[in-house]
């Protein structure tokens, strides 16, 4: 039986794929950054330990884009939350990538605020517009957002 920590982290994992897709379905060159894909078995590591390094280790991005049209790159930070949750609380500690986009990917929505927007007060809810198909800057095609929420939506259904 699988502990709470691994579906989570296996639900994390299929947020960050079905956006991964996402941004190469428009084009995206998209690289790995994250803790966990960048150096590989250093979140074990980083369980033992405390200090400002661990912090900015942990913290990483998720992903690094770059947009196929003007080669701008962009950090991706991606979260699943059931509750369609999410705001500058959630963020442990300092954080160290004031340019990052937050998308997070819900049962019901995939929705997107910078980390300067969580930092000012602005926060994830499942009735506020932030929606991902709003953003101006990231330039992604509504109809290819709406088929991949309804992606999320079947995988995230009964959980």
């Amino acid at each position: 039986m699988p502990t709470p920590f691994s579906t989570n982290s296996i639900k994390g994992r299929v947020a960050e794929t079905i956006i991964q897709e996402l941004f190469l379905a428009h084009g995206y060159n998209v690289f790995h950054y994250g803790m966990e894909r960048s150096v590989p078995g250093i979140a074990q590591l980083t369980r033992k330990t405390n200090g400002p390094v661990k912090q900015q280790i942990r913290s990483m991005p998720d992903f690094v884009v770059q947009d196929p049209r003007n080669h701008k790159l962009h950090f991706v930070e991606v979260k699943y939350r059931a509750s369609g949750l999410f705001s500058i609380d959630d963020i442990k500690g300092e954080y160290p990538w004031p340019h990052a986009f937050f998308i997070v990917v819900s049962k019901e929505h995939i929705k997107c605020l910078t980390y300067k927007q969580l930092a000012a007060g602005k926060a994830i809810t499942p009735t506020c517009n932030n929606l991902l198909i709003v953003r101006k800057d990231l330039d992604l095609d509504r109809n290819t957002i709406v088929e991949f929420g309804r992606i999320a939506r079947k995988f995230f259904a009964d959980m």
